[in-house]
């Protein structure tokens, strides 16, 4: 997969590991393959806050709120805004 980069360091994205239950649906929602799956168990962590794009997929899907992102908020925005302007 192509690394796709955003602002270094202004991702909202917040993983809570004690709440996580490792049930990997971040994983199969992230467009950008943010989560991987942590060494220690079966939990996921932030491979990298900086590739996400605050679309808000991970932290709908997590059924234990384990996650907080602010939808909307920085590049997601910028790329919606964008596309109905195109024509």
């Amino acid at each position: 997969m192509n690394e796709i980069r955003y602002l270094a360091g202004v991702s909202t994205l917040e993983l809570d590991p004690d709440l996580c239950v490792g049930c990997g649906t971040c994983l199969e929602v992230c467009p950008h393959e943010v989560f991987v799956p942590a060494a220690e168990g079966k939990k996921v962590r932030v491979r990298d806050r900086d590739a996400c794009m605050e679309c808000g997929a991970c932290r709908h899907n997590c059924p234990v709120a384990a996650i907080r992102v602010e939808i909307g908020v920085g590049c997601a925005q910028a790329i919606f805004n964008g596309a109905g302007s195109c024509c």
